[in-house]
Parts: structure tokens; sequence; C-alpha cells
């Protein structure tokens, strides 16, 4: 016989109050704060100490919170092109090259010259082509013909082409 012990269920209390979600002067300051470093989205909610579900929520009941991270958005843009814009009147080359590129559209000229200083010899090309030019030696195939007054077909007659003769071949050395 088996006996099976039953524990009885503990529950432990947790305590839960339903937060209401308010967009209170600290929580619209921290908004501001991750908008204006460039975060979004979820990570702009988590950064301002709420979850995105909580963030995305308070976004629809108040417009405060949208204000605020436009505004943030915006002045986080502002004073990086202030930097840019500083930085390039005081001189650097390359803070002004990347205002014109990415603010003005300005594309450097992409030019290639290519100059070719060899010069090419008819001559000496032939001369080289003449060394790689293998020789071999050859056979003249074309036939003799003899005196047949009962031949009905001219071998050598302008209408041949030439396609059913003997081949060319070349003499083995030695």
């Amino acid at each position: 016989m088996r006996w099976i012990i039953v524990r009885p269920m503990t529950f432990y209390s947790l305590p839960f109050t339903p937060e209401r979600t308010q967009a209170t002067e600290a929580r619209l300051e921290a908004i501001y704060e991750a908008a204006r470093c460039g975060l979004k989205g979820d990570s702009l909610a988590m950064a301002a100490g709420m979850t995105p579900r909580q963030f995305r929520v308070l976004a629809d009941a108040d417009p405060l919170v949208e204000m605020a991270e436009i505004k943030g958005r915006t002045d986080g843009e502002y004073t990086a092109a202030k930097t840019m814009y500083e930085a390039a009147r005081d001189g650097d080359s390359k803070a002004a090259l990347e205002i014109l590129k990415h603010q003005h559209g300005w594309v450097a000229k992409q030019q290639i010259d290519v100059n070719i200083d060899q010069q090419i010899s008819i001559t000496g090309a032939l001369e080289k082509a003449q060394t790689r030019v293998i020789e071999g030696l050859y056979t003249d195939v074309t036939p003799r013909l003899k005196d047949n007054s009962n031949a009905s077909t001219d071998i050598l007659s302008p209408r041949r082409d030439g396609v059913d003769g003997k081949a060319v071949v070349a003499q083995p050395k030695g």
C-alpha cells in the first residue's frame, strides 16, 4: 500500500497596488532627457523609468508626453548641429566637409585620370607574335592530274569547294 502525502498550498501575499501612470514633471523630464540623447521607442521608455507599455499608455493619455519627446529630440539635434557648425567655423575642415555632405547634399567629384606613357610598336608586336607561332611541316596535296579523257568530272572545277578532298597532314620528322 502506498501513501500519498499532500501538502497544503500556501499563497504568498504579494503587495499589488494598481499604478496609475501620470505625466508628472519628473517623468516628463526623464522622457525629455532620454529623447535628447537620441533614444527612441522601448529604449526611451526604459531610460525614462517606465515599461514600454506604461510609456505607450501615458503617451496616448497625455499630449505633453509627445511634446517632451519631440522637444528633447530637437534640443539634442540642435546641440550636435551647433557643435559641428562651430567646429567648421573655427577651421575644422573635416567638420565643414561633413556639414556640406550631409546637410547640403554636396558630393565630391569622382574623376579618374589615366595616363599611359607606354608606346606600342607594330613591328615589335609582330616580332613577338612570330616567336609564338608554331611552325609545322606541311605537304601540298593538290592533285596532279594526268591526262584522263574518260573522267566525267573535273576535279579542279570552280564549282567544287574541296570539302571532300584529302586533309593536310604534317610529315613526321626524321
